[in-house]
């Protein structure tokens, strides 16, 4: 790990694999989105219920689902099939949808450029498979070639520009993104365990990218992955190279464990009663993070 000893690394390890051992299980899922992936058995269903889910995983937790429910309740029993079949007779089913500053049209606009993918490829890991080159030292590359492409598919087909709503349902790292959204569905889709589905067999896990947001930010601070203020690209990426240190093999390892204590545990960085069970404490003081 970037700055620290022998000792202080072995030690966040293990307070790592503590962590992973009492939060990374499939009954800890909820109210996490990936739980509407475990909804279906179909893996073409599954994938597209996972990158649907997680275009939608911004705001409050209770929010999103909400959301994500109502989207897919919309779809019927396949979202697979209703995106093959997508027309915009069928976009109506999406009348009056909305989250946060996305709409019915937005999600209309990328459901289009869904079919387009399925029809021409099968599935979206073929299609993001196209842009993975071996030599590459993670996936940031193939998740810009990824989302540029599905953004010009849209240029393409419709003679027009993609709106800022649907650019950011398909943020790209080329505009400095963290991608935390992408790089969500990536972890669900290459990483197999308990929590994970691990669906897609054409990526390598040790090239994610650890989907980086608020909370993620606060807690690697204290673990000392990193000693900024802003949590960019550069940032996932660095922190990243530590938890590589660690699992050199699988560097988002510990994503949805340390999730839980921002997201489930309600971790603010400040200090409450509640905080004498959490497994960071010790590193919390030392750090004068409190």
């Amino acid at each position: 790990m970037p700055g620290l000893n022998h000792s202080t690394t072995s030690e966040i390890h293990e307070v790592l694999e503590e962590l992973y051992r009492k939060y990374n299980r499939f009954e800890r899922i909820k109210p996490d989105p990936l739980q509407f992936v475990y909804r279906y058995c179909e893996s073409r269903d599954m994938e597209i219920a996972g990158f649907l889910a997680a275009a939608l995983a911004y705001g409050r937790v209770r929010q999103i689902e909400r959301s994500v429910e109502n989207l897919l309740n919309r779809m019927g029993d396949s979202p697979f099939e209703f995106v093959v079949n997508f027309t915009d007779s069928a976009g109506k089913n999406l009348t009056g949808f909305k989250h946060r500053f996305n709409k019915a049209q937005d999600i209309c606009e990328l459901l289009r450029i869904l079919r387009g993918v399925l029809l021409q490829h099968g599935s979206i890991e073929a299609y993001f498979a196209q842009g993975l080159e071996g030599d590459q030292a993670n996936v940031i590359d193939a998740l810009s070639r990824f989302a540029g492409g599905l953004l010009r598919r849209y240029q393409r087909d419709t003679g027009t520009d993609p709106s800022k709503a649907l650019q950011y349902l398909l943020a790209d790292p080329a505009n400095g993104s963290c991608c935390k959204r992408l790089n969500l569905f990536l972890r669900w889709m290459v990483r197999h365990d308990d929590v994970d589905p691990g669906i897609w067999k054409s990526v390598d896990k040790a090239k994610l990218i650890v989907p980086m947001d608020t909370h993620m930010a606060r807690l690697c601070r204290i673990l000392g992955l990193y000693d900024t203020r802003t949590a960019s690209l550069a940032t996932a990426v660095r922190i990243t190279e530590g938890f590589a240190a660690l699992e050199p093999d699988d560097p988002v390892k510990y994503d949805f464990a340390l999730s839980r204590i921002g997201i489930v545990e309600d971790c603010n960085g400040r200090y409450r009663p509640k905080c004498d069970e959490c497994g960071l404490l010790e590193l919390c003081r030392r750090r004068d993070s409190f």
